[in-house]
């Protein structure tokens, strides 16, 4: 070490608002009744800075910190505890603070325990007590009410590394010290503060290892100490196992045949024994209850210990026929660096060589996260740059698969090396590129992938074919246009190449194979024609791909095929494609393909007017594209979550959805999903009868000019656009856009289109040809099916039908559009209808159709009058949501206002929401009611 970092002494709390929150909640009810809380963590979550807000945030009365001494002896009672605390509180009310409670000797632990069962409500004393879980929490405190801590999530954790760097530290470094901290808060400040200034700013190599066995013993609070021999030994070979373990526990057999080989005389069956408190038993498997103990058991043993350790669990596996496995642990053995055993470098290098061709062995069942640890450890081992190279690359590529790109970055970094030759380097730039479409900034990710593609061209063309296909997606998400032009540009002829052993291109595949290369070729020929224009040459191409699809079972190639019969607008080709590539990724366990292929499945379900399915697809997209740390791809299922919200009576949930999509997207220029997101809040303003908000986002994105939105996006929110810009009177500006729209329903890649442009020129066209293309609209959609967008066609039909004074005909189309908007979950859009049905004076039945009790002396038009200007809308905006004039809204509005006795819209508005939200808690009786009456029936 050359220096230390300085690190602020007080640093703000990051990633605990679900904490704070609980926190708050106690501290806030003190000085009307007292409370406990019993915060739960590893070490190094931070439960003493918890405890620190809690008290600095305390101002109803003191603050008393426990600890055994003048309060607490180890001969204290629980009565004797019980007075101390009440007398503390006997003025006002107090806050006792009880750091580390899982430190006290026993009797003390089981009267603070007793004690704080005892505390009645009117004591007003509010107990917070934290124990670290990596021992058995005491079972006194268990039954206290408790607040778990979690390690961080990476975009928390990055929070906190910025706030005590201040945001010196060099990307590289950046990502190294998040992926070694593992959201220990405590753990990522220690190797900051460990580092100089020259290493923060990537000017000075990083020691290695980063987090060595004193930094996790300074984060940990020291290794475990006073245990046996054995429970050492055991402790020691759980966590060596655990490093080549895909997850926190392993076989307690395992384990035991280890300790035997490693100890001459018989080792206790682990099974069988009392265990360490620091290890669960569980299903036969073992595990650490704190991983920061474990990493931390592992780095302080002494390393003859370690080695001898792996050495015996080599032998096991080695044994057993587990060959990745146990050739990882015998690398392990040999040590490496300072503490590297007895022998010759060339050992060493065997030992690396052996470990990178059995890694890359695919016939071997291994998971990705076990491949991506040989590789880097044959890494290590190799002296030969080139050769490390590769093997880093090779480790980054499978740790993306495996869903760990916080893994993947720090091993690129390593791989960094400009002398080693063009291929190698251009590898590493394919796998950093893929990395960074999924989880950065787009524009960073189409440069990268565009080096990649330039520096394979030579020694591996079908690699840099599949780079610049990849560089391609980038722009496209990016919404760059040109560049996407230019990255598609026709391919020179190149020679055919084999590329190295250990490396592959995006999907982890040792080279793009011939069907592969085949569908790069026909998706990217195709890509371009579509996008210039050329539609009836993107046809032929697309179509092979999607073809190929489905006799392909490789995910990567099914992915390609579900794109390209999104572009051609084959929803069913789209939805097989999809599902077939997620279960082949859930097949082969990649856990970062498996989010993609939910993306397509959710976005053809959207596109072919499945809302609720897509919406299902989306929320597990969106949990294991988190889980996988793709934040892109996230963002892309909140896109979608926020455009199946968009037609339910959920604007909470749109706004929501769409304010986390535009967070990720904004920052890492992804476009597609930035349109997609503000056309589900434009169309949720449409759906809730707001076509001002709606026209002006919708504006934005669809109409001509430099500013236009995503041009994959923008055509599919034409409809929408249309349909508010003449409910806001803005004819001209809906005009403007229908023909783009005409030539793109002409293509056919949109199944909905061409009814969708039918009912754009009904609601602009005079009244003498309206009827007739609303009709053609409805036979059009009776081709295309899905029911939203017809049932959307139908309420505009039956909206005209109800201002041309002909009930009759209306009432039937507006029935159609509410059982249509009823069969696919369209809440906000039934309701719409239900009004259009009132208002000519009939009962629609369904759910939520009646009025609420203290409104049910208003009209129906005089109810919808009151809805509107409750949600905030002018009497104009009112006017033309209801397709009648301004006096008649003045007219209905001043009967209201005498009706329900009101003078400002204030008071209409809170006497609305209180009668509407009276009406859903009389919904939900006569919901629960109707459940147990069913109930009944069928137990009778």
């Amino acid at each position: 070490m050359t220096g230390e970092t300085t690190v602020p002494t007080a640093v703000r709390i990051h990633g605990r608002s679900t904490q704070r929150k609980a926190l708050r909640a106690l501290l806030d009810a003190l000085p009307r009744h007292g409370g406990q809380l019993l915060l739960a963590g590893e070490p190094g979550l931070g439960r003493t800075a918890l405890l620190r807000w809690a008290a600095r945030s305390f101002r109803a009365g003191p603050v008393l910190h426990l600890g055994p001494g003048p309060y607490v002896s180890a001969h204290s009672t629980a009565e004797q505890l019980l007075d101390t605390l009440r007398a503390a509180a006997a003025a006002t009310p107090v806050l006792v603070c009880v750091d580390d409670a899982h430190l006290w000797d026993a009797p003390a632990r089981t009267a603070l325990g007793r004690a704080a069962r005892r505390l009645r409500t009117a004591d007003r004393v509010g107990l917070l007590l934290s124990v670290a879980t990596d021992r058995p929490v005491d079972p006194e405190f268990a039954r206290l009410p408790v607040v778990h801590l979690d390690p961080l999530s990476p975009s928390r954790a990055a929070a906190l590394l910025d706030d005590v760097t201040d945001g010196a530290a060099a990307p590289v470094v950046r990502e190294q010290l998040l992926a070694e901290a593992e959201g220990n808060p405590a753990l990522l400040v220690t190797l900051v503060r460990r580092l100089s200034p020259a290493e923060l700013r990537g000017h000075r190599p990083l020691p290695h290892p980063l987090a060595d066995a004193s930094a996790l013993a300074e984060a940990a609070g020291g290794a475990p100490s006073g245990l046996s021999a054995h429970a050492r030994d055991l402790l020691l070979t759980v966590a060596a196992a655990g490093q080549a373990a895909d997850g926190t526990d392993v076989e307690a057999g395992l384990v035991h045949d280890a300790l035997r080989r490693l100890r001459p005389a018989p080792a206790p069956d682990p099974r069988a024994e009392p265990l360490p408190e620091q290890l669960v038993l569980a299903d036969d498997r073992l595990r650490f209850r704190s991983p920061l103990v474990r990493r931390t058991v592992h780095a302080t043993a002494a390393p003859h210990r370690r080695r001898a350790v792996h050495r015996a669990l080599a032998d096991v596996l080695e044994g057993g026929g587990h060959r990745l496995t146990g050739l990882l642990h015998r690398s392990w053995s040999l040590g490496g660096g300072p503490e590297s055993a007895p022998g010759s470098a060339d050992r060493l290098a065997a030992a690396a060589d052996r470990l990178a061709a059995v890694a890359a062995d695919g016939t071997l069942p291994a998971s990705h996260r076990l491949r991506a640890t040989a590789y880097a450890r044959a890494a290590e081992l190799t002296a030969d740059g080139a050769r490390r190279a590769e093997r880093y690359t090779a480790a980054a590529e499978q740790a993306l698969l495996a869903g760990r790109p916080d893994r993947a970055r720090p091993l690129l970094a390593a791989a960094h090396d400009p002398a080693v030759p063009a291929a190698v380097r251009g590898r590493a730039e394919l796998v950093r590129g893929v990395t960074e479409l999924r989880d950065g900034p787009v524009g960073d990710a189409h440069q990268s992938l565009l080096l990649a593609a330039s520096l394979l061209a030579a020694d591996a063309p079908a690699d840099a074919a599949a780079a610049a296909l990849a560089a391609a997606d980038a722009a496209w998400a990016a919404g760059d246009l040109s560049a996407c032009l230019a990255t598609l540009a026709p391919e020179p002829p190149h020679r055919t190449a084999n590329p190295a052993p250990g490396t592959g291109g995006p999907a982890g595949a040792r080279g793009p194979a011939a069907g592969t290369a085949a569908v790069i070729h026909d998706h990217r020929v195709g890509m371009r024609a579509l996008l210039e224009g050329r539609l009836d040459r993107a046809g032929t191409p697309l179509g092979q791909v999607v073809e190929r699809g489905r006799t392909e079972q490789r995910p990567e190639t099914l992915l390609r095929a579900a794109a390209a019969a999104l572009l051609l607008g084959d929803v069913d080709a789209a939805r097989s494609g999809g599902a077939r590539a997620l279960a082949a990724a859930r097949q082969l366990g990649s856990d970062a393909l498996v989010p993609r292929a939910l993306e397509y499945l959710a976005y053809a379900e959207l596109r072919a007017g499945r809302h609720p399915q897509a919406r299902t697809h989306a929320e597990e997209g969106l949990r294991t594209a988190l889980r996988a740390g793709q934040r892109n791809t996230a963002a892309h299922h909140r896109a979608v979550l926020a455009l199946a919200a968009s037609i339910e009576e959920e604007p909470d949930v749109v706004a929501r959805h769409v304010t986390a999509a535009l967070d990720t997207a904004r920052r890492h220029g992804l476009a597609q999903a930035t349109a997609l997101a503000q056309w589900a809040a434009a169309r949720a303003d449409l759906g809730r009868g707001r076509p001002f908000d709606a026209a002006d986002r919708l504006g934005l994105l669809v109409l001509p000019g430099p500013g236009r939105g995503h041009f994959a996006v923008w055509r599919l929110a034409v409809p929408c656009f249309v349909e508010a810009a003449v409910l806001a009177g803005r004819h001209e500006d809906a005009r403007a856009v229908l023909t783009d729209f005409a030539d793109w329903a002409a293509f056919g890649a949109d199944p909905q289109a061409a009814a969708q442009l039918a009912r754009c020129h009904a609601l602009l066209a005079p009244a003498e040809h309206a009827d007739g293309l609303y009709r053609r609209a409805l036979d059009r959609h009776d081709e295309a099916g899905g029911d939203f967008e017809r049932a959307r066609t139908a309420l505009l039909y039956g909206k005209w039908l109800r201002r041309r004074r002909r009930p009759r005909e209306a009432r039937d189309r507006l029935g159609t559009a509410l059982a249509g908007f009823e069969r696919c979950g369209a809440g906000v859009w039934a309701a719409q209808a239900r009004d259009e049905l009132r208002a000519l004076g009939a009962a629609p039945q369904g759910t939520g159709a009646a009025a609420p009790t203290r409104l049910g002396g208003l009209t129906p038009q005089q109810l919808r009058i009151a809805r509107h200007v409750a949600e905030g809308a002018t009497n104009r905006e009112v006017a033309l949501a209801l397709a009648v004039s301004t006096r008649t809204v003045d007219y209905h509005l001043r009967k209201v206002f005498a009706l329900l006795g009101v003078r400002s819209r204030l008071e209409l508005a809170r006497l609305v929401g209180e009668a509407e939200q009276a009406q859903e808690v009389q919904g939900a009786r006569e919901a629960r009611r109707a459940g147990h009456h069913e109930k009944t029936g069928a137990q009778h």
